[in-house]
């Protein structure tokens, strides 16, 4: 079969699945609104958290650093805005060390590509992200999965035999249910294995625990692996691996995504220490969050669709098969409201789902116009 034999069979197939993703260009976005084919949103569809990506300190940091790194870190493009970032992070956080990386998907791929070798084990949460999974699936190692948040799961994959070392994968906040990890359990039950525990906590860093410090913090665990990104709650992009000086050190020495990209502007280096002050001093905005989920939440108890029991900024509406919830996101969006349909393979068949996320930058009566178009249009 030619290549363009495949990719056109495989183009029809998720064509005819209503599972085709289309691209649409934006033309203004400031997390509360955007702008799209000239038509304004209430926008319902942003990982911005905390509205960072907007504030003027967060901008005006930017300014200050240069926009390109013009290298790897390993050969010119680590400035003083790069060691100060990772200076503060890995001080607010509690670890030895922190290492920067371009994005959160670069940092999973970077860190189970690395680790994992022939004789090792992966057990990853069934829902981890396809960044995760994607990169387990791709090394030597054998890859497990336990049940979504099951610690008795977990248990029983890691008490079978293994030869090599074990690397236990999970997520803070999941970003398709919106759920929280039982993070203490977990850790526990990986350190009686002798594992290591990664955590991706791109969805609770800035949002959870005191000051934002994220998931882990909340929970009172330190995983030997913790990964941070930028660009839901900080309002920037790119991701940092919280860990000890010699894994660090093994990282500098051996991580190809380190020693062969080009480092991240130090603009983005500069912007995100802004977002990280902000973030330290944000619990107005955290708390202005909270207050737009619980609202959320108490005025759509009455919908048909099933609301997934999460009490993050992620608000997922199961509404099941494609066309549905396809159909449905189209109704909001004549009313008003952006809410993007979310289907598989990015969530198992039969729960395609509004993925409804809430920010800080959302006021009262956006949320309630939210809720009125959903009820017309179950209705």
């Amino acid at each position: 079969m030619s290549f363009s034999t495949r990719m056109a069979e495989a183009l029809e197939t998720r064509r005819a699945a209503d599972g085709w993703r289309q691209r649409r260009l934006i033309a203004r976005n400031d997390t509360r609104t955007l702008q799209a084919e000239g038509k304004r949103y209430l926008h319902f569809s942003s990982n911005d958290y905390l509205g960072l990506s907007r504030h003027p300190t967060v901008i005006a940091g930017w300014r200050q650093g240069a926009p390109g790194a013009g290298a790897s870190g390993h050969v010119t493009g680590y400035s003083e805005r790069h060691a100060e970032l990772e200076a503060q992070l890995a001080d607010w956080l509690g670890y030895s060390r922190a290492l920067l990386f371009i994005s959160g998907f670069a940092a999973n791929q970077a860190i189970v590509h690395l680790l994992a070798q022939k004789q090792d084990r992966i057990i990853a949460d069934k829902l981890a992200h396809a960044s995760l999974l994607d990169a387990a699936g791709h090394t030597p190692a054998a890859l497990r999965r336990f049940h979504h948040n099951d610690v008795e799961s977990l248990t029983q994959r890691l008490a079978s035999p293994c030869d090599g070392e074990t690397l236990v994968i999970t997520e803070g906040i999941f970003s398709m249910d919106g759920d929280s990890a039982p993070l203490e359990a977990i850790a526990a039950a990986s350190r009686r294995a002798g594992g290591w525990l990664l955590v991706d906590d791109a969805h609770g860093i800035g949002v959870v625990g005191e000051q934002g410090r994220g998931s882990c913090w909340q929970q009172g665990v330190k995983p030997e692996l913790l990964v941070v990104t930028f660009g839901k709650a900080f309002g920037v992009s790119g991701a940092a691996l919280l860990c000890d000086d010699a894994t660090a050190d093994y990282f500098l020495q051996f991580s190809r995504h380190l020693i062969y990209s080009t480092a991240m502007p130090p603009a983005q280096a500069s912007a995100l220490l802004a977002a990280l002050h902000e973030i330290q001093g944000g619990d107005a905005l955290r708390q202005r969050l909270r207050d737009n989920i619980q609202r959320f939440r108490r005025g759509a108890a009455g919908l048909p669709w099933a609301l997934m029991p999460s009490e993050s900024a992620i608000q997922p509406l199961i509404v099941g098969e494609n066309g549905a919830a396809l159909a449905l996101s189209q109704r909001l969006a004549q009313a008003g409201c952006w809410v993007s349909a979310i289907r598989p393979p990015t969530v198992p068949p039969g729960t395609a789902r509004l993925r409804i996320t809430l920010t800080a930058a959302h006021r009262a009566e956006d949320i309630d116009a939210l809720l009125e178009a959903l009820h017309d249009a179950a209705g």
